[in-house]
């Protein structure tokens, strides 16, 4: 029997001192970078993480849509898990899920405190445009998508942004 399929799981943080604002939550800019962190995690897995500039090639960030659900409070421990979405020749299309204290599989939105959306761009460093990954990096993007489109996708995937009225 095959393991069931699993979101990338990123190693665990923490809220430091340093994250809290003036309303005594982690602050926006600090959700970016537990998730960035996670970003870079992934890419390392991978293999178009820092290590892959050596070989010419590297992902520049395209879009982003958070999503902010609870707050944290300083100390708390978070786990972030990654999902790929979808993935072309030149692009990734990848989501993140931020949870306080750690991922449970049997319920994945428990604990939820964000999520993050994002679009990537696969870019030839020599010269800074976009460009298909290499043949060795498709195939690992194949094996990861064959796996995670088995997940269930989450309820804040393409989300609009917008002022929900009521009808006139």
């Amino acid at each position: 029997m095959s393991a069931k399929p699993s979101p990338l799981l990123c190693p665990a943080t923490q809220v430091d001192p340093q994250w809290i604002d003036y309303n005594g939550h982690m602050n926006m800019a600090y959700y970016h970078l537990v998730f960035d962190q996670g970003v870079d995690f992934a890419y390392d897995k991978i293999g178009i993480g820092a290590e892959y500039l050596t070989q010419g090639g590297s992902c520049f960030t395209r879009e982003v849509h958070v999503h902010y659900l609870s707050e944290l409070a300083l100390g708390e421990p978070i786990q972030v898990t990654w999902q790929l979405l979808d993935w072309d020749a030149k692009r990734l299309h990848f989501f993140e899920q931020m949870y306080r204290g750690s991922y449970d599989p049997a319920n994945p939105q428990e604990n939820l405190v964000a999520t993050s959306e994002q679009m990537a761009l696969h870019v030839d460093m020599g010269t800074r445009r976009t460009a298909p990954f290499p043949t060795f990096i498709q195939t690992k993007l194949d094996a990861m998508m064959a796996d995670h489109q088995q997940l269930e996708r989450p309820p804040q995937v393409g989300t609009l942004m917008q002022i929900r009225r009521p009808n006139a």
